[in-house]
Formats: C-alpha cells, structure tokens, sequence
C-alpha cells in the first residue's frame, strides 16, 4: 500500500492490499476500497463507498456525497463500484436516498470528466459515458451504452443495452436497446449497427433487429401495433425478445421503468 503523506484517510476506511492514494485526497471512516485501486489527487471518497478491485480513481473525483434530494435525511446509504472502472477527473458519483439503498456502478466503466451519477443510479457494465454527462437520480444504464459528450436524462429513465446515445441528447423517456437516440427529446433515429458489430452480433440479429426497427418506428402502427406484428412476423431471436421486452414494458413505470 502507498498512501501520501498528505492524503487524508480515517483509520476506519478499509484499504485492501496495493492500494495507491495520491497527495490531498481524502477517505472517509468506514469506506471500503479492493485490492489494486488507485485514488488520484485531491479526490474525496466519502462514507458509503464500497468499492471492488483495480478501480481508478483520478483528479478532483467526488465519490458519494450527500444526494441532491430534498427527501434525504442523512440516512445510511451507500455507493457500490465494481471492479476496473476508471473515473476520470472531477467525476461526481451521489450516494442513494433512502436507508440501506445503493447507487450501483458495475465493472469496467469509463466514466469521463465531468459526468455525473445521480442518487440510487444502477449502471451495469462495460458502458461508456463520455465528458459531461448527466445522469439524473434513479436512471438505469444497461450493458454496453455509449453516451456521447453533454448528454443527460430525466430521472427514472432507463436505457437499454447496446444504445448508442447521441451528443447533447435528453433522455426523457426511455431509450430502448440496440438504437441510436438523438435530439432534445431523444428518440431512436436507426439501429445502432455499429455498436451492434464491435459486439459480434450475428449478420441474422442485426436484420431482424432492422425488421423490427422499420416496423416500430417507420409504419403508420402504433407501438402495440407494432410489436404484434413484430411477434407475428420476425423470428425471435434472443435480441429480438430482449427488445420486445423493454418495450412493452416502458409504460409501467413514470417517465420510463426502474432495474427494481
């Protein structure tokens, strides 16, 4: 373990074997941090975080501070970070609202400068949210999403895996997966092949994902319309059925549908 001798670490943090903490940071009491992580300069993690192993953190990042919600009452709540993710500088990670709860970060982000995750969050894995993005409380972020620079969403909003959401987009109500999104209010503009590729999606998925796209979104059908004719007509195909899914399930929650 390297700690500087300027950083700041309560004796009740808990810091697994080769942790690097740089000058001027902070560990509160009762933080957790796995093996191998490193704390850049002047970050500050506070009480509530429990973090996996092989996780950098760099410059100025502020890990689980008090949510900006008005129903908080400085309940115990925490922020769980999994393993090999890199917060970039300046990152501001909330911790939930509500005792016991989490705002959940799954392995092997790339969190950029200046985004921001809000309180009670669940990001999965592998998912990339590029400089200044903004992530309202209770947004739920599925594998594999790419956000692009400014981008942000209403909170309870939920966006599927493999979206591509385009720069500056508001992600108002949901997103399903597989799309590429745009615009203030982002609605799918086309499937999102590129991103579907890197992944190794079969040539099969990706044109009944396209069958299903033309369907939804570029008939006179409405969306119910759509995904009857959708289970009727396109071979489901488990990326198929995974989008169907999310969709018929967006109408039962508030501006889109939580993880829980």
């Amino acid at each position: 373990m390297s700690i500087h001798p300027t950083a700041i670490v309560d004796p009740g943090a808990e810091l697994g074997r080769d942790v690097i903490v740089h000058p001027f940071t902070v560990i509160e009491p009762g933080v957790v941090i796995g093996d191998g992580c490193e704390i850049g300069p002047h970050a500050v993690i506070r009480a509530g975080t429990r973090m996996g192993p092989r996780n950098r953190v760099t410059i100025g990042a502020v890990i689980a501070d008090f949510p900006q919600d008005l129903k908080f009452g400085k309940e115990p709540s925490f922020v769980d970070i999994g393993a090999d993710n890199h917060i970039r500088e300046y990152v501001t990670i909330h911790r939930a609202t509500g005792e016991g709860n989490s705002t959940i970060i799954g392995d092997s982000n790339m969190l950029m400068a200046y985004s921001h995750i809000g309180h009670n969050c669940h990001l999965g894995s592998n998912i990339m949210l590029a400089n200044v993005v903004q992530l309202a409380g209770h947004t739920v972020v599925e594998d594999y999403v790419v956000m692009g620079g400014l981008a942000g969403t209403h909170q309870f909003t939920r966006i599927g895996t493999l979206c591509m959401v385009a720069a500056r987009a508001g992600v108002r109500v949901d997103a399903p997966p597989y799309m590429l999104v745009e615009g203030d209010t982002a609605r799918p503009r086309k499937l999102n092949t590129v991103g579907l590729r890197r992944r190794g999606m079969s040539a099969e998925a990706v044109a009944a994902l396209k069958t299903c796209f033309h369907l939804i979104y570029r008939s006179e059908l409405n969306v119910s319309e759509a995904l009857q004719r959708v289970r009727a007509e396109v071979e489901m195909l488990p990326e198929v059925q995974t989008l169907v899914e999310f969709l018929e399930k967006v109408p039962e929650g508030r501006h889109g549908r939580q993880m829980n």
